[in-house]
């Protein structure tokens, strides 16, 4: 079977045959604005030619629901020990009827083991690189930091959502090789949150979370313990994430049709995982439950919601718990994004109730019969989060998301501001400040933009004329401004930064000293030079 880049990662998001792929949906839908495209000038490789799939998997004919849940086992240093986590490649099995699968893990599963820690108490880990030396996904060495003169394996841990010292923060540049370890050191001195820690090696990253290496950090503190929350065994982690699957259960991993350029702009898998499983099932008592959910996707939003839309309650997000809980009906999380949620089974009892994606489901929740005794609660109001006002901050930064297209419109390269990774850093907030960063999104695509080691507020979005802009570099709105919704005015450290919108946050760079990154958490477009450093100084 033959496929172009674009038909391919079309037909793979919505799971579709080749002969199904409908016209429209072949036509490029990430080119620059009409009359702006620089395309010529990146003709840089031969025109496309036709993929060759291997057999694929299609897990629409896979028996659903026969697999129960596995939970990631987990780790905490009760003692102030030093806990180890090697990185290493093993086999597991993803679904009752296939063949094991070879991934890339921490601690030997994916995910990998949840990290139990507490507000105000250090951690420290460390992650030894027992990777093979030779990558089993295909490397584009014309991707910065993945040049053909640059070890083939590389790793180094990024703690998403942590407020990090710089040496411990997985700066991309601190990558290491197979037979090499660290130690990182995680001061936690930040509110309970749901975190997670991934891959963050320059060029690679995108292979290497794509293999499995991304696990779960849940961050605890007193306030949160007080609140009667469900816990223990009703509280569970859904680590979501998509794959191409080959028909004998092995992770494919798209390319171009250029053997010297495998980059592809988009990856999107019509396997959906849950904790490393397809299809599977929970069972539950009638009560409250809660999820901390993540998604770890390379680049698939994930819309969820229960069949029949009931409702469920969002009580945090990215940095922790929400002011008060929302009720919500569906959520769209992109890429880096948490949501805490909790899902009171107790008018189910004895029925089953799935949790979709859009249309399809991902996994069900089997509810046992009977009365169950449920002392949690739900507080209505979770926490103060104050506002902070746009008064304090002492600088604003307008910062633009670029594409860069070839002359066929496909694209080749994704800027942050105009620049790429190794020119100089340009944004330099000083330590203990307090900045609005505008992103202006000339692209068509959302941007899910992540900032290491703070947490920020969403303040507003606002549509814009983006030919005005290209035209003058000067902004012009279309619109008002849009508040965001309730579910997005807690503390976040990811946002969706919609196309045609300038869409601002608030940030205060308090924490430490040192160089950090900023970047789109679409793991191809941060490949590809979406990712900007940034320096806090003292």
């Amino acid at each position: 079977m033959d496929l172009t880049r674009r038909r391919l990662l079309k037909w793979t998001a919505l799971g579709l045959t080749a002969g199904a792929v409908p016209a429209r949906l072949l036509a490029h839908s990430m080119s620059m604005p009409a009359g702006k495209m620089t395309g010529s000038a990146l003709c840089k490789h031969a025109a496309t030619e036709p993929v060759t799939l291997p057999p694929m998997l299609d897990p629409t004919r896979l028996k659903a629901f026969v697999d129960p849940l596995p939970i990631p086992s987990v780790m905490r240093a009760t003692h102030g020990e030093t806990l180890k986590i090697a990185m290493r490649e093993t086999e597991q099995r993803l679904h009752r009827d296939l063949k094991p699968t070879r991934v890339w893990t921490y601690g030997g599963s994916m995910p990998g083991p949840t990290l139990e820690m507490t507000s105000g108490q250090q951690l420290r880990v460390e992650f030894p690189n027992d990777l093979p030396g030779k990558h089993f996904l295909p490397i584009d060495h014309n991707i910065h930091g993945a040049e053909k003169d640059q070890p083939e394996v590389r790793a180094i841990v990024h703690l998403h959502g942590g407020r990090t010292p710089t040496s411990s923060d997985g700066y991309p540049d601190d990558w290491y090789v197979p037979g090499k370890s660290r130690v990182y050191e995680y001061p936690n001195k930040q509110d309970a949150a749901t975190l997670w820690y991934h891959d963050h090696a320059m060029g690679i990253n995108r292979l290497n979370i794509y293999a499995g290496m991304f696990g779960l950090a849940l961050l605890r503190d007193k306030h949160e313990a007080s609140l009667n929350l469900p816990r223990g065994e009703q509280e569970i982690p859904l680590v979501l994430c998509d794959r191409l699957l080959t028909q004998d259960a092995q992770l494919y991993y798209p390319v171009s049709g250029q053997p010297d350029a495998p980059w592809v702009p988009e990856v999107f898998g019509n396997a959906v995982l849950v904790n490393g499983a397809l299809l599977p099932y929970l069972g539950v008592q009638p009560r409250r439950y809660r999820f901390r959910v993540l998604n770890t996707a390379n680049g698939r939003f994930f819309h969820l919601s229960l069949r029949g839309h009931r409702p469920f309650l969002q009580i945090g997000s990215d940095q922790g718990l929400l002011a008060a809980p929302v009720t919500q009906t569906s959520l769209l999380l992109a890429p880096g994004e948490r949501a805490d949620l909790v899902i009171d089974f107790a008018e189910l009892g004895g029925q089953s109730i799935e949790l979709m994606n859009d249309a399809l489901p991902i996994m069900q929740f089997q509810i046992g019969s009977g009365k169950a005794n449920d002392t949690s609660q739900v507080p209505a109001k979770l926490r103060d989060v104050p506002r902070t006002a746009e008064s304090s901050a002492v600088k604003t930064r307008v910062l633009t998301l670029d594409e860069y297209a070839d002359c066929v419109a496909e694209p080749m390269l994704m800027l942050l501001d105009g620049k790429r990774w190794h020119e100089p850093v340009t944004e330099r907030p000083k330590l203990g400040s307090t900045e609005i960063w505008s992103f202006v999104n000339l692209t068509e695509d959302t941007h899910p933009i992540h900032l290491h080691l703070v947490r920020f507020q969403v303040l507003d979005r606002r549509p814009f004329d983006i030919n005005t802009w290209m035209d003058s570099k000067t902004v012009r709105y279309k619109g008002p401004a849009q508040a965001p919704p309730p579910h997005e005015q807690g503390w976040k450290d990811v946002v969706q930064v919609y196309p045609g919108m300038v869409t601002r946050i608030i940030a205060t760079f308090d924490g430490y000293a040192g160089r950090y990154a900023w970047h789109c958490h679409l793991l191809e477009h941060e490949a590809n030079e979406m990712m900007r450093p940034f320096e806090v100084v003292a």
